[in-house]
Protein backbone atom coordinates (compact mmCIF):
# COMPACT_ATOMS: atom_id res chain seq x y z
CA UNK A 1 0.00 0.00 0.00
CA UNK A 2 3.03 2.41 0.84
CA UNK A 3 4.31 1.71 -2.57
CA UNK A 4 1.26 2.34 -4.11
CA UNK A 5 0.75 5.47 -2.71
CA UNK A 6 4.50 6.51 -3.23
CA UNK A 7 3.81 6.02 -6.94
CA UNK A 8 6.11 3.02 -6.92
CA UNK A 9 5.37 -0.74 -8.40
CA UNK A 10 3.11 -2.62 -5.85
CA UNK A 11 4.86 -5.58 -4.15
CA UNK A 12 7.93 -5.43 -6.08
CA UNK A 13 10.11 -8.38 -5.75
CA UNK A 14 13.49 -7.92 -5.69
CA UNK A 15 15.45 -7.82 -8.65
CA UNK A 16 17.17 -11.72 -9.41
CA UNK A 17 20.61 -10.90 -9.62
CA UNK A 18 22.53 -11.81 -13.04
CA UNK A 19 23.88 -15.58 -13.64
CA UNK A 20 27.47 -15.43 -14.73
CA UNK A 21 27.95 -18.19 -17.38
CA UNK A 22 31.41 -19.07 -18.45
CA UNK A 23 32.72 -20.93 -21.11
CA UNK A 24 36.20 -22.44 -22.09
CA UNK A 25 38.90 -20.90 -24.98
CA UNK A 26 37.29 -24.14 -27.59
CA UNK A 27 35.07 -24.14 -30.11
CA UNK A 28 32.19 -26.13 -28.54
CA UNK A 29 32.66 -24.60 -24.91
CA UNK A 30 31.74 -21.46 -26.65
CA UNK A 31 28.72 -22.42 -28.65
CA UNK A 32 27.42 -24.46 -25.54
CA UNK A 33 28.13 -21.33 -23.01
CA UNK A 34 26.44 -19.27 -25.48
CA UNK A 35 23.46 -21.57 -25.93
CA UNK A 36 22.94 -21.73 -22.04
CA UNK A 37 23.00 -18.01 -21.75
CA UNK A 38 19.99 -17.37 -24.27
CA UNK A 39 18.42 -20.03 -22.88
CA UNK A 40 18.89 -18.18 -19.61
CA UNK A 41 17.72 -14.99 -21.41
CA UNK A 42 14.66 -16.28 -23.34
CA UNK A 43 13.10 -17.41 -19.59
CA UNK A 44 13.62 -13.55 -18.50
CA UNK A 45 16.68 -13.95 -16.46
CA UNK A 46 19.62 -11.69 -16.59
CA UNK A 47 22.79 -13.08 -18.18
CA UNK A 48 26.34 -12.58 -19.01
CA UNK A 49 28.18 -14.83 -20.97
CA UNK A 50 32.17 -14.84 -19.88
CA UNK A 51 33.47 -16.25 -22.74
CA UNK A 52 36.90 -18.14 -23.07
CA UNK A 53 37.93 -18.16 -19.65
CA UNK A 54 41.33 -20.25 -20.09
CA UNK A 55 41.64 -23.71 -18.33
CA UNK A 56 39.64 -25.81 -16.33
CA UNK A 57 41.98 -24.57 -13.09
CA UNK A 58 40.81 -21.19 -14.04
CA UNK A 59 37.14 -22.16 -13.83
CA UNK A 60 37.42 -24.02 -10.77
CA UNK A 61 38.80 -20.93 -9.00
CA UNK A 62 36.04 -18.72 -10.71
CA UNK A 63 33.44 -20.93 -9.49
CA UNK A 64 34.50 -21.11 -5.69
CA UNK A 65 34.80 -17.48 -5.78
CA UNK A 66 31.63 -17.04 -6.98
CA UNK A 67 32.56 -15.17 -9.83
CA UNK A 68 30.74 -17.63 -12.75
CA UNK A 69 27.66 -19.56 -12.17
CA UNK A 70 27.85 -21.96 -13.78
CA UNK A 71 29.80 -23.21 -17.12
CA UNK A 72 29.62 -26.73 -19.95
CA UNK A 73 31.69 -29.39 -18.11
CA UNK A 74 32.40 -33.04 -19.25
CA UNK A 75 31.79 -35.50 -16.45
CA UNK A 76 35.30 -37.41 -17.18
CA UNK A 77 36.76 -33.98 -16.54
CA UNK A 78 35.12 -33.38 -13.61
CA UNK A 79 35.90 -37.13 -12.26
CA UNK A 80 39.51 -36.88 -13.20
CA UNK A 81 40.67 -33.44 -13.14
CA UNK A 82 38.25 -31.85 -10.04
CA UNK A 83 37.85 -34.89 -7.98
CA UNK A 84 40.84 -36.18 -8.48
CA UNK A 85 38.90 -39.79 -9.22
CA UNK A 86 38.80 -42.77 -11.41
CA UNK A 87 35.82 -44.47 -12.99
CA UNK A 88 32.39 -43.51 -14.49
CA UNK A 89 29.85 -42.90 -11.49
CA UNK A 90 26.31 -41.78 -12.59
CA UNK A 91 25.15 -38.79 -12.17
CA UNK A 92 23.50 -38.99 -8.63
CA UNK A 93 26.82 -40.51 -7.68
CA UNK A 94 28.96 -37.32 -9.03
CA UNK A 95 26.89 -35.05 -7.13
CA UNK A 96 26.81 -36.83 -4.13
CA UNK A 97 30.73 -36.34 -4.51
CA UNK A 98 30.67 -32.99 -5.70
CA UNK A 99 28.24 -31.65 -2.40
CA UNK A 100 31.16 -30.99 -0.10
CA UNK A 101 32.42 -28.16 -2.84
CA UNK A 102 29.46 -26.56 -3.16
CA UNK A 103 28.92 -27.80 -6.58
CA UNK A 104 26.23 -29.61 -8.86
CA UNK A 105 26.30 -31.45 -12.03
CA UNK A 106 22.92 -30.63 -13.81
CA UNK A 107 21.40 -30.80 -17.45
CA UNK A 108 22.91 -33.67 -19.23
CA UNK A 109 23.06 -32.35 -22.58
CA UNK A 110 23.28 -35.47 -24.60
CA UNK A 111 26.44 -36.56 -26.01
CA UNK A 112 29.97 -37.68 -25.32
CA UNK A 113 32.74 -36.04 -26.04
CA UNK A 114 35.54 -38.19 -25.28
CA UNK A 115 39.64 -37.19 -25.36
CA UNK A 116 41.33 -39.44 -28.33
CA UNK A 117 44.01 -39.38 -30.33
CA UNK A 118 44.97 -39.12 -34.34
CA UNK A 119 46.62 -39.21 -37.08
CA UNK A 120 46.39 -38.55 -40.95
CA UNK A 121 45.08 -41.47 -42.37
CA UNK A 122 47.81 -41.81 -44.68
CA UNK A 123 50.64 -41.48 -42.06
CA UNK A 124 48.55 -43.90 -39.69
CA UNK A 125 48.29 -46.42 -42.62
CA UNK A 126 51.61 -46.36 -44.04
CA UNK A 127 52.86 -47.29 -40.48
CA UNK A 128 50.35 -49.80 -39.66
CA UNK A 129 48.86 -47.57 -36.51
CA UNK A 130 45.27 -47.52 -35.47
CA UNK A 131 45.70 -48.47 -31.72
CA UNK A 132 46.98 -46.34 -29.42
CA UNK A 133 48.86 -49.11 -27.88
CA UNK A 134 50.68 -49.32 -31.34
CA UNK A 135 52.18 -46.14 -30.38
CA UNK A 136 54.70 -47.89 -28.07
CA UNK A 137 56.89 -47.75 -31.37
CA UNK A 138 56.32 -44.14 -31.80
CA UNK A 139 60.23 -43.27 -30.85
CA UNK A 140 61.57 -45.94 -33.23
CA UNK A 141 59.21 -44.53 -36.02
CA UNK A 142 60.22 -41.10 -35.49
CA UNK A 143 57.05 -40.19 -34.78
CA UNK A 144 56.55 -36.46 -33.76
CA UNK A 145 53.33 -36.32 -30.67
CA UNK A 146 51.91 -32.42 -30.74
CA UNK A 147 49.74 -32.33 -27.77
CA UNK A 148 47.25 -29.27 -26.10
CA UNK A 149 49.22 -27.61 -23.29
CA UNK A 150 46.24 -28.86 -20.88
CA UNK A 151 45.97 -32.25 -21.94
CA UNK A 152 49.87 -32.62 -21.14
CA UNK A 153 49.26 -31.61 -17.57
CA UNK A 154 45.47 -33.15 -16.77
CA UNK A 155 45.35 -36.05 -14.40
CA UNK A 156 43.12 -37.66 -16.80
CA UNK A 157 45.58 -36.53 -20.06
CA UNK A 158 49.31 -37.63 -21.40
CA UNK A 159 50.77 -38.55 -18.08
CA UNK A 160 48.47 -41.22 -16.78
CA UNK A 161 47.95 -41.84 -21.08
CA UNK A 162 51.52 -42.43 -21.43
CA UNK A 163 51.98 -44.91 -17.87
CA UNK A 164 48.99 -46.97 -19.00
CA UNK A 165 50.18 -47.73 -22.64
CA UNK A 166 53.27 -47.81 -21.53
CA UNK A 167 54.21 -44.89 -24.49
CA UNK A 168 58.11 -43.60 -24.31
CA UNK A 169 57.56 -41.14 -26.71
CA UNK A 170 58.03 -37.34 -26.26
CA UNK A 171 55.39 -34.83 -26.55
CA UNK A 172 55.67 -31.19 -27.40
CA UNK A 173 52.36 -28.67 -26.35
CA UNK A 174 50.50 -27.22 -29.23
CA UNK A 175 47.59 -24.99 -28.67
CA UNK A 176 44.19 -27.07 -29.67
CA UNK A 177 43.46 -24.60 -32.39
CA UNK A 178 46.51 -24.87 -34.22
CA UNK A 179 46.55 -29.19 -34.04
CA UNK A 180 44.97 -30.00 -37.09
CA UNK A 181 46.25 -27.99 -39.35
CA UNK A 182 50.07 -29.25 -37.96
CA UNK A 183 48.77 -32.58 -38.33
CA UNK A 184 47.38 -32.29 -41.82
CA UNK A 185 50.67 -30.45 -42.84
CA UNK A 186 53.03 -32.76 -41.53
CA UNK A 187 54.47 -30.61 -38.83
CA UNK A 188 53.48 -33.25 -36.18
CA UNK A 189 52.52 -36.96 -36.58
CA UNK A 190 50.02 -37.53 -33.37
CA UNK A 191 47.53 -34.68 -31.90
CA UNK A 192 44.98 -35.14 -29.01
CA UNK A 193 41.08 -34.35 -30.08
CA UNK A 194 38.14 -34.47 -29.37
CA UNK A 195 35.53 -36.88 -30.75
CA UNK A 196 33.20 -33.99 -31.60
CA UNK A 197 35.44 -32.26 -33.39
CA UNK A 198 34.41 -30.70 -37.20
CA UNK A 199 37.20 -31.18 -38.52
CA UNK A 200 38.16 -34.48 -38.01
CA UNK A 201 36.03 -35.96 -40.96
CA UNK A 202 36.66 -33.24 -43.36
CA UNK A 203 40.71 -33.83 -42.93
CA UNK A 204 40.43 -37.27 -42.96
CA UNK A 205 41.98 -38.17 -39.80
CA UNK A 206 42.45 -41.53 -38.10
CA UNK A 207 41.23 -41.89 -34.78
CA UNK A 208 43.16 -44.07 -32.47
CA UNK A 209 41.52 -46.94 -31.27
CA UNK A 210 41.26 -46.58 -27.11
CA UNK A 211 42.17 -50.51 -26.75
CA UNK A 212 42.88 -50.31 -23.09
CA UNK A 213 39.72 -48.28 -22.67
CA UNK A 214 41.76 -45.34 -21.02
CA UNK A 215 39.35 -42.49 -21.61
CA UNK A 216 36.82 -42.22 -18.94
CA UNK A 217 33.00 -41.15 -20.50
CA UNK A 218 32.80 -37.23 -20.72
CA UNK A 219 29.18 -36.27 -20.81
CA UNK A 220 28.62 -33.64 -21.26
CA UNK A 221 26.92 -31.42 -18.50
CA UNK A 222 26.36 -28.21 -16.69
CA UNK A 223 28.56 -27.85 -13.48
CA UNK A 224 26.72 -25.04 -11.50
CA UNK A 225 26.95 -23.56 -7.78
CA UNK A 226 25.16 -25.17 -5.37
CA UNK A 227 21.85 -22.78 -5.63
CA UNK A 228 21.84 -21.62 -8.70
CA UNK A 229 18.23 -22.94 -10.35
CA UNK A 230 18.51 -25.17 -13.15
CA UNK A 231 15.16 -25.24 -13.89
CA UNK A 232 14.75 -22.90 -17.01
CA UNK A 233 17.85 -25.19 -18.19
CA UNK A 234 15.78 -28.35 -18.52
CA UNK A 235 14.69 -27.94 -21.65
CA UNK A 236 18.52 -28.30 -23.00
CA UNK A 237 18.72 -32.13 -21.35
CA UNK A 238 18.94 -34.66 -24.35
CA UNK A 239 18.95 -31.78 -27.08
CA UNK A 240 22.18 -32.39 -28.57
CA UNK A 241 23.52 -35.72 -30.13
CA UNK A 242 27.24 -36.12 -31.29
CA UNK A 243 26.05 -35.35 -34.83
CA UNK A 244 24.30 -32.12 -34.07
CA UNK A 245 27.66 -30.48 -32.24
CA UNK A 246 29.56 -31.76 -34.23
CA UNK A 247 27.54 -29.93 -36.99
CA UNK A 248 27.56 -26.47 -35.06
CA UNK A 249 31.36 -27.21 -34.62
CA UNK A 250 31.83 -27.16 -38.58
CA UNK A 251 29.43 -24.04 -38.52
CA UNK A 252 31.88 -22.09 -37.02
CA UNK A 253 35.31 -23.80 -37.55
CA UNK A 254 34.47 -24.49 -41.30
CA UNK A 255 31.69 -22.07 -42.65
CA UNK A 256 32.74 -19.19 -40.89
CA UNK A 257 29.81 -18.34 -38.68
CA UNK A 258 29.61 -16.74 -35.50
CA UNK A 259 29.11 -18.78 -32.02
CA UNK A 260 26.16 -16.40 -30.90
CA UNK A 261 24.17 -16.51 -34.85
CA UNK A 262 25.15 -20.59 -34.16
CA UNK A 263 23.68 -21.08 -31.29
CA UNK A 264 20.80 -19.04 -32.01
CA UNK A 265 20.42 -21.11 -35.24
CA UNK A 266 20.26 -24.30 -32.83
CA UNK A 267 17.43 -22.71 -30.64
CA UNK A 268 15.24 -21.98 -33.34
CA UNK A 269 15.11 -24.98 -34.96
CA UNK A 270 14.04 -26.73 -31.52
CA UNK A 271 11.76 -23.74 -30.74
CA UNK A 272 13.45 -22.45 -27.79
CA UNK A 273 14.09 -18.80 -28.73
CA UNK A 274 13.41 -16.54 -31.76
CA UNK A 275 15.16 -17.16 -35.37
CA UNK A 276 18.33 -14.26 -35.01
CA UNK A 277 19.31 -15.31 -38.70
CA UNK A 278 19.93 -12.73 -41.24
CA UNK A 279 20.69 -12.91 -44.35
CA UNK A 280 23.95 -11.22 -43.17
CA UNK A 281 24.62 -14.40 -41.16
CA UNK A 282 24.45 -16.60 -44.50
CA UNK A 283 27.34 -14.21 -46.46
CA UNK A 284 30.69 -15.52 -46.95
CA UNK A 285 33.53 -15.79 -44.26
CA UNK A 286 34.18 -11.62 -43.52
CA UNK A 287 37.49 -10.63 -44.42
CA UNK A 288 40.56 -8.95 -42.35
CA UNK A 289 38.87 -5.55 -42.59
CA UNK A 290 35.91 -6.32 -41.64
CA UNK A 291 37.14 -8.03 -38.70
CA UNK A 292 39.40 -5.31 -37.87
CA UNK A 293 36.72 -2.72 -37.57
CA UNK A 294 34.32 -5.06 -36.72
CA UNK A 295 31.92 -2.88 -34.11
CA UNK A 296 33.10 -4.04 -31.32
CA UNK A 297 36.62 -2.73 -31.99
CA UNK A 298 35.59 0.67 -29.95
CA UNK A 299 34.67 -1.41 -26.74
CA UNK A 300 37.74 -3.81 -27.11
CA UNK A 301 39.71 -0.73 -27.28
CA UNK A 302 38.42 1.22 -24.55
CA UNK A 303 39.10 -2.40 -22.19
CA UNK A 304 42.43 -2.23 -23.39
CA UNK A 305 43.44 0.69 -22.69
CA UNK A 306 41.89 0.77 -18.75
CA UNK A 307 43.93 -2.41 -18.41
CA UNK A 308 46.84 -0.96 -20.06
CA UNK A 309 47.61 2.79 -18.28
CA UNK A 310 44.95 1.84 -15.41
CA UNK A 311 47.55 -0.71 -14.00
CA UNK A 312 50.74 1.46 -15.08
CA UNK A 313 49.66 4.42 -13.38
CA UNK A 314 49.23 2.35 -10.28
CA UNK A 315 52.82 0.35 -10.81
CA UNK A 316 54.52 3.91 -11.32
CA UNK A 317 52.71 4.93 -7.64
CA UNK A 318 54.12 2.37 -6.11
CA UNK A 319 57.08 1.38 -8.27
CA UNK A 320 59.02 4.85 -7.95
CA UNK A 321 59.20 5.13 -4.30
CA UNK A 322 60.03 1.49 -4.05
CA UNK A 323 62.78 2.07 -6.02
CA UNK A 324 63.56 5.52 -4.16
CA UNK A 325 64.06 3.23 -1.01
CA UNK A 326 66.22 0.91 -2.70
CA UNK A 327 68.50 3.67 -3.92
CA UNK A 328 68.41 5.65 0.03
CA UNK A 329 68.85 2.26 1.97
CA UNK A 330 71.39 0.50 -0.09
CA UNK A 331 71.28 -2.77 2.40
CA UNK A 332 67.87 -3.26 1.41
CA UNK A 333 68.01 -3.00 -2.34
CA UNK A 334 68.97 -6.33 -3.36
CA UNK A 335 65.77 -7.96 -1.47
CA UNK A 336 63.73 -5.26 -2.80
CA UNK A 337 64.86 -5.70 -5.99
CA UNK A 338 64.77 -9.18 -5.99
CA UNK A 339 61.23 -9.43 -4.63
CA UNK A 340 59.98 -7.90 -8.02
CA UNK A 341 62.04 -9.58 -10.18
CA UNK A 342 60.66 -12.94 -9.00
CA UNK A 343 56.92 -11.45 -9.87
CA UNK A 344 58.35 -11.51 -13.15
CA UNK A 345 58.80 -15.48 -13.12
CA UNK A 346 55.04 -16.41 -12.42
CA UNK A 347 53.59 -17.82 -15.18
CA UNK A 348 50.77 -15.14 -16.30
CA UNK A 349 47.66 -17.46 -16.16
CA UNK A 350 49.20 -19.25 -12.77
CA UNK A 351 48.89 -15.70 -11.26
CA UNK A 352 45.56 -14.92 -12.81
CA UNK A 353 44.08 -18.09 -11.05
CA UNK A 354 46.08 -17.02 -7.86
CA UNK A 355 44.47 -13.67 -8.01
CA UNK A 356 40.63 -14.79 -9.31
CA UNK A 357 40.97 -16.51 -5.82
CA UNK A 358 42.52 -13.76 -3.86
CA UNK A 359 39.79 -11.01 -4.80
CA UNK A 360 36.56 -13.30 -5.65
CA UNK A 361 36.80 -11.73 -9.07
CA UNK A 362 36.99 -12.58 -12.73
CA UNK A 363 37.36 -9.70 -15.23
CA UNK A 364 39.19 -6.38 -14.68
CA UNK A 365 40.24 -6.35 -11.27
CA UNK A 366 42.63 -9.62 -11.05
CA UNK A 367 43.82 -8.09 -14.90
CA UNK A 368 44.90 -5.24 -13.48
CA UNK A 369 46.33 -6.38 -10.17
CA UNK A 370 48.33 -8.66 -12.53
CA UNK A 371 49.38 -6.37 -14.94
CA UNK A 372 50.34 -3.67 -11.99
CA UNK A 373 52.65 -7.14 -10.90
CA UNK A 374 54.25 -7.53 -13.76
CA UNK A 375 54.73 -3.89 -14.86
CA UNK A 376 56.84 -2.93 -11.26
CA UNK A 377 60.25 -3.97 -12.49
CA UNK A 378 61.26 -2.41 -15.12
CA UNK A 379 60.03 0.94 -13.20
CA UNK A 380 61.67 0.31 -9.79
CA UNK A 381 64.82 -0.96 -11.60
CA UNK A 382 65.18 2.16 -13.59
CA UNK A 383 64.34 4.30 -10.89
CA UNK A 384 67.06 3.21 -8.47
CA UNK A 385 69.24 3.40 -11.82
CA UNK A 386 68.44 6.76 -12.84
CA UNK A 387 69.18 7.79 -8.98
CA UNK A 388 72.03 5.77 -8.58
CA UNK A 389 73.26 7.66 -11.93
CA UNK A 390 73.45 11.12 -10.04
CA UNK A 391 76.36 12.27 -8.86
CA UNK A 392 76.90 12.61 -5.37
CA UNK A 393 78.26 16.15 -5.91
CA UNK A 394 74.91 17.40 -7.24
CA UNK A 395 73.36 16.18 -3.89
CA UNK A 396 75.99 18.20 -1.72
CA UNK A 397 75.54 21.44 -3.67
CA UNK A 398 72.15 21.29 -3.04
CA UNK A 399 72.14 20.33 0.73
CA UNK A 400 75.14 22.88 0.84
CA UNK A 401 72.51 25.68 -0.33
CA UNK A 402 70.41 25.13 2.26
CA UNK A 403 67.48 22.50 0.71
CA UNK A 404 66.79 19.30 2.99
CA UNK A 405 67.48 16.24 1.65
CA UNK A 406 63.95 15.52 0.96
CA UNK A 407 63.82 18.51 -1.01
CA UNK A 408 66.75 17.71 -2.66
CA UNK A 409 65.33 14.12 -4.10
CA UNK A 410 62.36 16.32 -5.18
CA UNK A 411 64.03 19.72 -7.04
CA UNK A 412 67.28 18.20 -8.27
CA UNK A 413 68.04 14.51 -8.00
CA UNK A 414 64.68 13.06 -9.15
CA UNK A 415 64.40 15.44 -12.28
CA UNK A 416 67.84 14.82 -13.15
CA UNK A 417 66.86 10.82 -13.03
CA UNK A 418 63.45 11.67 -14.63
CA UNK A 419 64.85 10.24 -18.22
CA UNK A 420 65.94 6.72 -16.35
CA UNK A 421 62.55 6.45 -14.75
CA UNK A 422 60.76 7.92 -17.67
CA UNK A 423 62.52 4.73 -20.00
CA UNK A 424 61.19 2.42 -17.04
CA UNK A 425 57.63 3.88 -17.43
CA UNK A 426 57.70 3.34 -21.40
CA UNK A 427 59.25 -0.79 -20.79
CA UNK A 428 56.73 -0.82 -18.52
CA UNK A 429 53.68 0.72 -20.92
CA UNK A 430 55.04 -1.04 -23.56
CA UNK A 431 55.19 -4.77 -22.50
CA UNK A 432 51.77 -4.43 -20.93
CA UNK A 433 50.27 -3.30 -24.12
CA UNK A 434 51.01 -6.85 -25.02
CA UNK A 435 50.44 -8.81 -22.05
CA UNK A 436 47.30 -7.41 -21.36
CA UNK A 437 46.31 -9.72 -24.00
CA UNK A 438 46.29 -12.59 -21.70
CA UNK A 439 43.76 -10.79 -19.95
CA UNK A 440 41.01 -12.64 -22.03
CA UNK A 441 41.43 -15.26 -20.61
CA UNK A 442 39.30 -14.44 -17.60
CA UNK A 443 36.87 -12.36 -19.44
CA UNK A 444 38.84 -8.70 -18.90
CA UNK A 445 38.07 -8.07 -22.57
CA UNK A 446 40.78 -5.81 -24.70
CA UNK A 447 41.82 -7.31 -27.79
CA UNK A 448 43.16 -10.35 -26.44
CA UNK A 449 39.65 -11.47 -26.79
CA UNK A 450 39.62 -11.36 -30.41
CA UNK A 451 43.05 -13.56 -30.67
CA UNK A 452 41.68 -16.21 -27.79
CA UNK A 453 38.62 -16.69 -30.10
CA UNK A 454 40.36 -16.81 -33.47
CA UNK A 455 42.75 -19.15 -31.16
CA UNK A 456 39.97 -21.48 -30.32
CA UNK A 457 38.67 -21.81 -34.21
CA UNK A 458 42.04 -21.70 -35.68
CA UNK A 459 40.77 -18.42 -37.48
CA UNK A 460 44.39 -16.46 -38.50
CA UNK A 461 41.51 -13.66 -39.84
CA UNK A 462 40.46 -12.99 -36.12
CA UNK A 463 43.84 -13.34 -34.38
CA UNK A 464 44.91 -11.01 -36.72
CA UNK A 465 41.89 -8.34 -35.81
CA UNK A 466 43.00 -8.55 -32.46
CA UNK A 467 47.31 -8.85 -32.73
CA UNK A 468 47.33 -5.76 -35.40
CA UNK A 469 45.51 -3.10 -33.34
CA UNK A 470 47.51 -4.19 -29.94
CA UNK A 471 50.84 -3.74 -32.00
CA UNK A 472 49.47 -0.50 -33.20
CA UNK A 473 48.45 0.75 -29.56
CA UNK A 474 52.17 -0.69 -28.35
CA UNK A 475 53.83 1.71 -31.26
CA UNK A 476 51.40 4.46 -30.59
CA UNK A 477 52.51 4.58 -26.79
CA UNK A 478 56.50 3.81 -27.75
CA UNK A 479 56.48 7.44 -30.12
CA UNK A 480 54.29 9.08 -27.20
CA UNK A 481 57.13 7.98 -24.94
CA UNK A 482 59.95 8.97 -27.11
CA UNK A 483 57.95 12.09 -27.53
CA UNK A 484 57.82 12.90 -23.93
CA UNK A 485 61.52 12.13 -23.49
CA UNK A 486 62.49 14.03 -26.55
CA UNK A 487 60.39 17.15 -24.59
CA UNK A 488 62.17 16.69 -21.44
CA UNK A 489 65.35 16.45 -22.58
CA UNK A 490 64.64 19.75 -24.33
CA UNK A 491 63.34 21.24 -21.03
CA UNK A 492 66.51 20.27 -19.36
CA UNK A 493 68.52 22.36 -21.95
CA UNK A 494 66.45 25.37 -21.82
CA UNK A 495 66.54 25.38 -18.11
CA UNK A 496 70.04 24.87 -17.71
CA UNK A 497 70.61 27.81 -20.35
Amino acid sequence: MVAVFLGGPAAAAPEKPTIVVGSKRFTESYILGEIVARTLAASGRQTVHRQGLGNTGILEQALASGAVDLYPEYTGTIVRELLKREGNPSLEELNRWLEPRGLVAAVPFGFNNTYALAMSEARAKSLGISRISDLAAAPNKGLTLGLSHEFLQRADGWPALSRAYTLAATATGLDHGLAYDAVATGKVDVIDVYSTDAKLGRLGLRVLEDDRGFFPKYDAVLLMRKGVDPAPLQRLAGSIDAAAMIAMNGEVELDGRSFADTAARFLAARGMAAPASTPAAEAARPGLLARLFAPDLGRLAAEHLLLVFGSLAAAVAVGVPIGIAAWRWPGGAGMLLGAVAILQTVPSLALLAFLIALVGAIGVVPALIALFLYALLPIVRNTHAGLSGVSREMAHAALSLGLTSRQALRHVQLPLAAPVILAGVKTAAVINVGTATMAAFIGAGGFGERIVAGLAVNDSTVMLAGALPAALLALVVQVAFDLAERRLGVGRVAAGG
